[in-house]
């Protein structure tokens, strides 16, 4: 049987609905490249149509059913509250329902040593949630290149390599890699301002911006990485080892967590 990855749903306005949803390129992924069954993660459940209160995921029953975390990017950003920042007048497009099921996720898998494994807005969620703190607009930070993506060029160009990020020598990624340094697209408006504690630097930019982290004391797989890898994943070999990598530890999760289900039953 293939690894369970619980993927974190965005919680967004359509048509008078709520919707929870990801878009497939992460699906895609998790699928194809970690080889893992993906299930999506609902945020706060608010029943708009129903007669109750709002209700929260309760998170030691997420994880008696999956085998990794998967974070995926979203146009929506962490509440900047969660950081100690005001706000924006007018406000950046926020998530609320994902905040707050994606942060206490992230500690209980690294409390957990659940492969955990956050991409973009995913990677701005791991440093938040462990105590870091972010740029809202990185691209108004002096000495900062503008990261986003140009809206106007088709999704092709958008998603195309964009600038270099030097891998830090003896790291996971610069091992996977075989290389120094790797070609990234970029497509975020946000970056860390302030690095977590216990966490370990894996990727910058040539302006300095801290591209990927990971926690190196946390028990089992653990990535952050600031640039889509989601992206044609099977095109690029750094993406392809690093899903591959995620797929690989959720295996074992697996393998420990159906073998305790076992236990218990014969017990």
């Amino acid at each position: 049987m293939r690894p369970v990855i619980g993927v974190i749903s965005d919680v967004k306005a359509s048509n008078g609905h709520v919707v929870h949803g990801v878009t497939e390129k992460y699906i895609y992924a998790v699928a194809r490249g970690a080889q893992a069954m993906p299930v999506l993660i609902p945020g706060t459940i608010s029943a708009v149509d129903a007669d109750m209160a709002p209700e929260r995921a309760v998170i030691d029953e997420i994880f008696d059913l999956v085998d990794g975390i998967f974070l995926p990017g979203s146009p929506s950003n962490v509440g900047p509250q969660h950081y100690g920042d005001a706000p924006y007048d007018p406000p950046l497009p926020a998530d609320p329902h994902r905040d707050d099921i994606s942060l206490p996720l992230i500690r209980g898998a690294l409390e957990r040593g659940v492969p955990i494994f956050g991409v973009c807005r995913g990677f701005q969620e791991m440093n938040v949630a462990l105590g870091g703190t972010l740029f809202q607009k990185l691209y108004e930070q002096e000495g900062r290149f503008d990261h986003r993506e140009d809206s106007t060029q088709d999704i092709e160009t958008q998603y195309g390599p964009a600038h270099d990020v030097a891998l830090e020598p003896g790291g996971l990624l610069a091992g996977i890699a075989g290389a120094s340094t790797w070609r990234v697209n970029s497509l975020h408006g946000q970056g860390v301002a302030k690095l977590a504690p216990g966490v370990a630097v894996e990727a910058r930019a040539e302006d300095g911006t801290i591209e990927a982290f990971r926690v190196p004391d946390a028990p089992g797989f653990n990535m952050a990485i600031q640039w889509h890898p989601e992206w044609r994943f099977w095109q690029d070999r750094l993406s392809t080892g690093i899903f591959t990598a995620f797929g690989a530890a959720a295996r074992l999760a697996a393998e420990r967590r159906r073998g305790g289900a076992r236990l218990k039953a014969v017990g």
